[in-house]
């Protein structure tokens, strides 16, 4: 489960966001709005960072096709 929270109610209920945490659940925390950081459990914050490049790695790649170009001959090109 993810939550935002602002920085101010994250600032004051810090013990608790971090029991929580530690039970699996993940916090974005908010500066009038904005997200600015991620309370995640440890290890997941890799996980995360991990997904969201390709996730985005993936949008490039359909947003900027290359004519005449075929991603799975290069790959199979490429493997010993």
């Amino acid at each position: 489960m993810h939550t935002e929270i602002g920085a101010y109610e994250a600032k004051t209920r810090l013990p608790e966001l971090l029991r929580q945490v530690r039970k699996g659940k993940s916090f974005t925390i908010t500066n009038r709005g904005e997200p600015v950081a991620e309370l995640v459990p440890v290890g997941k914050a890799a996980d995360v960072g991990a997904a969201r490049a390709a996730s985005q790695m993936e949008a490039f790649m359909r947003s900027h096709r290359i004519p005449g170009v075929d991603i799975k001959a290069l790959i199979e090109y490429g493997r010993p």
